[in-house]
């Protein structure tokens, strides 16, 4: 079906050079989606998927010691759709203050995209609704350093942007003028909280997407708070316990289809093609994170069968594999601090996790030694190297 493209178009003039800036319509879609047997499938089969993951959450043993590992990785690669260098081990590195295998400003990067969604969640916790004020409480986290203090961290944009090109006369796509953003983000913040009519959970995610990145409300980091809306909202909406999953990797692996779908709603309206794209990468994402959940845990329960018979440094050297698995790279410091056991219990469980093989010491030196729960980390960043 070929609607008219799902909004309008303003004439801008700056630098006295004429350009087109594009405003969306208020969603849910007009004409409404067409819903072919095909996607319905598609979207049924994402729920399905979605449930399964939610169900990891709920009823397996210490899956919430997963979330540290599935929230970073999500960061790590959401933020490499962006153009950093920065991978799962660089960030844990990073975390603990120690040298990245990267520059710094890219483990820095990545560590406020987790702290954003940590952001986003505390205040859905605390009962704030999705709205323009979360959304940039979580923009002013995630501009928190450096180079991101010229963007106006947490205060949606005044002046035009644009993407692709050197200027808005020869840009790819060039979102609506400053003056139409507010307007803009009140459609979309009464879309999100089901006003007039509530939108099934998942189908808001997807079309919330694009609208977020179509506005382009903030003048730098957009793209991250996006795809971070995602999974928050899928939790606002009670689709998932915690944010569990990671869709980043199913956008970084089709990053080319990603982009041209996105686009293709703002030029022809093809919502469809998009919708089955997104559900496609849903259950996916949800899948595969199912699969990496199971794949961790069978680890850590094999792994405890052989600290088990350690005698009578098993409960010590127990308490240390636990901590790991909520943080797999830490001091011994850190570990202490975690398990509230001795320094000197800390380091003789460390070796005995060593000898075993499942702890290694990455740092050979006499103080603040790093330790790597090296299997867990290989299993949590192997999807990651796959992507690349």
């Amino acid at each position: 079906m070929q609607r008219p493209a799902p909004g309008h178009y303003l004439t801008v003039t700056t630098a006295r050079e004429p350009f087109r800036a594009f405003v969306p319509a208020p969603l849910p879609p007009q004409p409404p989606i067409v819903w072919s047997s095909a996607l319905r499938r598609r979207f049924d089969a994402a729920l399905v998927a979605l449930g399964r993951l939610d169900a990891v959450s709920a009823l397996l043993p210490n899956a919430a010691l997963l979330l540290y590992g599935f929230v970073r990785k999500e960061a790590v690669l959401s933020s490499q759709i962006e153009g950093t260098q920065s991978s799962l081990a660089d960030l844990l590195l990073y975390e603990i203050d120690e040298q990245p295998g990267v520059p710094v400003e890219d483990a820095r990067e990545v560590s406020r995209c987790v702290a954003a969604l940590e952001r986003g969640l505390e205040k859905l916790r605390g009962g704030l609704p999705l709205c323009t004020r979360l959304l940039c409480e979580m923009h002013e986290v995630l501009m928190d350093h450096p180079g991101g203090r010229s963007k106006t961290p947490g205060e949606v944009r005044r002046t035009q942007v644009w993407i692709g090109g050197t200027r808005p006369g020869n840009a790819v796509f060039v979102p609506p003028p400053a003056e139409a953003v507010p307007e803009c983000l009140a459609a979309f913040e009464r879309f999100l909280n089901d006003e007039p009519e509530p939108t099934p959970p998942l189908l808001k995610a997807a079309l919330a997407h694009v609208q977020f990145e179509t506005i382009h409300p903030f003048l730098d980091g957009n793209g991250r708070l996006g795809r971070l809306l995602i999974v928050l909202q899928l939790v606002a909406d009670g689709v998932l316990r915690a944010p569990m999953l990671y869709p980043s990797l199913f956008f970084k692996t089709h990053r080319a289809l990603y982009y041209e779908l996105l686009n293709a709603v703002r030029l022809n309206g093809d919502w469809e093609r998009w919708l089955d794209f997104f559900a496609e990468g849903i259950e996916t994402s949800a899948t595969q994170a199912v699969a990496t959940a199971h794949a961790l845990l069978s680890l850590v329960d094999a792994d405890r069968e052989r600290i088990a018979g350690l005698g009578r440094a098993a409960a010590s050297a127990l308490a240390v594999h636990q901590a790991l698995q909520r943080q797999p790279l830490a001091t011994s410091a850190a570990l202490v601090k975690a398990t509230e056991l001795t320094p000197a219990t800390v380091n003789k469980s460390l070796a005995h996790l060593a000898r075993l093989g499942i702890v290694a010491e990455l740092t050979n030196r006499q103080r603040d030694r790093v330790f790597s729960y090296r299997r867990y980390v290989e299993v949590l960043a192997a999807e990651l190297e796959v992507s690349q």
